[in-house]
């Protein structure tokens, strides 16, 4: 046990002695450490005493005699000899180098005098611009090696730009003049060194509301140099960052990561360098505001924009160079926190700079080929592009360079707004001639409809004056403002037709149009464009015509654009619009905005740039109008005389190859003569057809009742109109006597109004002229001709037999008198009504009211009148004649009601056909 305690005590002991040991060499380590600092601070101390005297005078300064004794000084002033001579060795120099530098790097008007090249144009138009920009220069003393003052060297002062970094300008109190001459000392370098319009500068200050650099005033009136709103900076900064974003988008696609990178791998300049100059006057910008525009300088310098920031509180990340005005000549320059003082450049002269800038604002003009007009949206060769992915056509151009409306399954559908008189029929025209221009009819269909009281697209179809068209036309639609029903019946074509796409797109099992067309390459598939200006005319009721066109809408707008079915919504405001509140469906769809001069809701709400568009300028928009999206837009003159026509005619000639569009023209009654329905009716069996007016269809269709051998096949035409009675009636009969041979048919006419008797006896020789035989009966004859018409249906079957009555309430009080122990004349009629549909003969009369027909065909006969055509007769009133249910109807000119209850679940608008004979009249 002893033992094992010693040999514990032993291991305790030698553990000590080793830690003691350890502990004076760290404490041994510790003094050496510290003499060194006391060295290293007294050298320190003595080099500060040295140069606070200077090292000349350090042989004799008072202050530095206590310690010329002391080895530290003695090493000190060796050092501090050795360093100065080693570097004035090397500054010697110097000033030479920093010359050398500027002159390689600030070629040509970027760093040589202004005399040299102020009033010439630039010409440099590569990849790459000056690294950097002269703006003074400054002095320092040289010496000699042995220390000895020499003679003051000058080197120019430039900074970095372009590409390079942004500048931050600081003013002194009242240098507000030699800020401006700094400023424009650096843009006209700039301007000057490029080919006009390589360069695109953007002024904007706050406190001033036009006088923003008054010499550039010429250039201010090209895309050279653009001054924006004082109180609008949200504009330019959502400008800024709406480029960003396109830059970003186009140089990531193409495979660089910035602007720069992709000029030099391509070789070429495929965007113009930006400036934009913000003054701020040392006011405190919003906070939104600021950090807006440290989000746009962020991103700026890979787009190819630098920003020049005079006076503007705060601080930008990134690359950034400083000038802080000392006075009106001097200033201090820095990037890394040490400054140089320069003396700045004198001012520009006035003169030779307006002059300057209206030269190359001269020159500018001169490469755009002049202000841009419409035949600058055309390519060089017709119908060469595909629309298998999408459409895309120039409609304008910004800063001189072609801009472009893409349609296709990003952008599906536009929404165009714009008050009158702000440019949007120009606007449509330079799209529709640009698309039709670029894609051929096989690629492109388009459907056009104007709901205003105007013809905008009129000129589209053949005309008297020009027998020319737009050959993608398919349907042209004017003066449709009262007749809603023709947006419908649109609706319900492009929804038809959306059918049939997916049905094929399902047998084929794609999901697209471009897949489609693909796999079936001999098919017809183009794009559809449906282009309806003033839609919202479409939703002025509260009826079901509204309601159906909603739903309709709706559909086309989500599913419409796999199958290559596009719509083009413009209107003059879209604020009243009742029928999408709740319903956002349809505007969402409408990720293509374009907002004329002053629109309004077209753009986000917080997108203000239509305010402020000047005249003869749209806002393009492809991401739903918010503000990073907007491309401002000079439209050209697309609508004046002798612009688009020439277009037109000259793809007329190219493709047409048939007949021109449908038009449906509003204001103008179709003819029965040259109505297809009624020029192609073949001759009958036992189903004749009566045509009674054109419907309201996408297809160029007639209304029209089949008066088949079954009960209640007679037709009623109910109104007290005159000239759309006798126009039902006459293209009602017509129509049938072009379907009989002659003779194979009896016509019976019975006037019961003399002021149409004349109009009768015309439609009687009409008949005669055909081969018929009509038999015209006066009011007074009408009794008995009814009476012998009724006694004849039960002879055997013969030829068949139409009795057309005009005015038959005239002759009610003579029908309704019997003799003692006979039947009525309208006990005759009615039995003609009930009996005659079947055994061939049918009853086509006009009652002038809807009572009076009631009282002729008494309880429980409305279903002898299997159809009819209401005139100016509410609605209300018939709902006795059609099945009971609500008929929403107001009388309008030109405008009738059609209802056959064997073909239709509700009546539909008609139009009476024109009758020449009242034209004459």
């Amino acid at each position: 046990m002893r033992r094992k305690v010693v040999e514990q005590r032993a291991r305790v002991t030698n553990a000590f002695e080793a830690l003691r040991h350890q502990i004076g060499l760290a404490l041994g380590a510790a003094r050496n450490a510290r003499l060194d600092a006391e060295d290293a601070l007294t050298k320190l101390r003595l080099e500060k005493l040295v140069l606070s005297v200077g090292l000349d005078h350090a042989e004799d300064d008072p202050k530095l005699a206590e310690h010329r004794g002391e080895p530290a000084m003695a090493s000190v002033l060796s050092w501090l000899h050795t360093v100065r001579s080693r570097f004035y060795a090397d500054w010697a120099d110097g000033p030479a180098q920093l010359r050398d530098l500027v002159a390689s790097e600030a070629e040509g008007p970027a760093g040589r005098p202004a005399g040299e090249w102020l009033g010439t144009l630039g010409r440099i138009d590569g990849t790459e611009p000056p690294g950097l920009w002269r703006i003074g220069e400054a002095t320092v003393d040289g010496l000699s090696v042995g220390g000895t003052r020499g003679t003051t060297h000058s080197f120019d002062v430039a900074v970095p730009l372009l590409d390079e970094s942004h500048l931050s300008i600081t003013s002194a109190p009242k240098t507000r003049h030699t800020v401006d001459a700094l400023v424009e000392n650096l843009l006209m370098r700039v301007l000057s060194t490029f080919t006009p319009g390589a360069v695109k500068v953007h002024l904007w200050d706050v406190g001033q509301l036009t006088a923003v650099l008054p010499n550039f005033y010429a250039l201010s009136r090209t895309s050279a140099v653009t001054v924006h709103d004082p109180t609008r900076l949200v504009d330019l900064l959502d400008e800024l960052a709406g480029h960003i974003r396109r830059i970003h988008t186009h140089t990531m696609q193409a495979g660089y990561p910035t602007l720069r990178t992709m000029r030099k791998a391509t070789g070429k300049r495929v965007e113009p360098w930006r400036i934009a100059v913000l003054y701020g006057n040392g006011e405190n910008l919003a906070p939104e505001l600021l950090r807006d525009l440290k989000r746009v300088a962020s991103g700026a310098l890979a787009a190819g924009i630098s920003l020049v920031l005079v006076d503007v509180p705060t601080v930008l990340g990134g690359s950034v160079e400083t000038i802080s005005l000392l006075d009106d000549r001097r200033a201090i320059t820095s990037m890394t926190g040490s400054g140089v003082e320069v003396w700045l450049d004198p001012p520009l002269p006035p003169g030779q700079v307006a002059g300057a800038a209206a030269r190359i604002a001269e020159a500018v003009i001169t490469k755009q080929g002049g202000p841009r007009s419409f035949s600058d949206l055309l390519p060089t060769e017709f119908g060469k592009e595909c629309s298998a992915r999408e459409l895309r056509a120039p409609v304008g151009f910004y800063e001189g360079e072609p801009v472009e409306v893409v349609i296709g399954d990003a952008t599906p559908h536009a929404l165009i707004g714009g008050p009158s008189g702000s440019g949007k029929t120009n606007f449509l025209y330079a799209l529709l001639g640009s698309l039709a221009a670029r894609y051929s009819p096989d690629e492109l269909a388009l459907y056009l409809l104007d709901f205003k009281e105007g013809v905008s697209f009129a000129g589209l179809a053949p005309g008297k004056k020009d027998e020319s068209w737009l050959p993608h036309a398919r349907l042209v639609g004017v003066n449709v403002n009262t007749d809603r029903e023709f947006g419908l019946a649109l609706l319900r074509f492009l929804s038809d037709e959306l059918r049939r796409r997916s049905a094929a797109a399902k047998e084929y099992e794609v999901t697209n149009i471009a897949e489609l067309r693909a796999a079936d390459p001999d098919g017809h598939w183009p794009r559809i464009v449906a282009v309806i200006d003033e839609f919202q005319y479409l939703f002025a009721g509260r009826d079901s015509v509204t309601a159906m066109a909603t739903a309709l809408l709706e559909d086309l707008a989500r599913r419409g654009r796999s199958q290559g079915i596009h719509l083009v919504l413009a209107s003059q405001d879209i604020a009243g619009i009742d029928a999408f509140w709740g319903k956002p469906a349809v505007f969402e769809q409408c990720t293509l905005r374009i907002a004329m001069p002053k629109a309004r809701r077209v753009l986000a709400e917080s997108n203000q740039a239509a305010v402020s568009a000047p005249r003869w300028h749209a806002v393009v928009n492809h991401e739903s109008g918010v503000s990073h999206g907007n491309q401002l837009v000079h439209v050209p003159d697309s609508s004046a005389k002798d612009t688009f026509p020439v277009l037109q005619r000259q793809l007329w000639q190219r493709y047409a190859t048939h007949g021109g569009p449908r038009l449906f023209d509003g204001a103008v009654a179709p003819r029965l003569d040259e109505s297809p329905a009624f020029t192609t009716l073949e001759p009958a069996k036992d189903r004749p057809r009566t045509l009674v007016g054109q419907s309201i269809e996408v297809m160029d269709n007639a209304h029209a009742v089949e008066l088949a051998s079954a009960p209640g096949r007679n037709l009623a035409v109910l109104g007290s109109s005159t000239a759309e009675a006798l126009s039902v009636l006459e293209a009602a009969t017509r129509s049938l006597a072009r379907q009989y041979p002659p003779g194979a048919v009896e016509f019976v006419l019975g006037c019961a109004i003399d002021t149409c008797a004349d109009e009768v006896r015309a439609l009687a020789d009409d008949l005669a002229a055909l081969g018929h035989k009509p038999l015209v009966a006066s009011a007074s004859d009408i009794p008995t001709v009814v009476a012998d018409q009724a006694d004849r249906l039960s002879e055997p079957d013969g030829e068949p037999r139409f009795v057309v009555l005009y005015g038959v309430d005239a002759v009610l009080p003579a029908l309704e008198r019997k003799e003692p122990g006979k039947p009525s004349g309208l006990d005759h009629l009615r039995t003609l009504l009930k009996q005659g549909p079947v055994k061939g003969t049918h009853v086509l009369g006009w009652w002038r009211g809807v009572a009076r027909l009631k009282d002729t065909l008494g309880f429980g006969g409305t279903e002898d009148i299997g159809a009819w055509v209401a005139l100016d007769v509410q609605g209300s009133e018939l709902a006795a004649f059609c099945a009971g249910q609500v008929v929403h109807w107001s009388p309008r000119a030109g405008r009738a009601l059609f209802f056959d209850r064997s073909t239709h679940a509700s009546p539909e608008v008609t139009i009476p056909f024109h009758r020449q004979e009242v034209a004459d009249a």
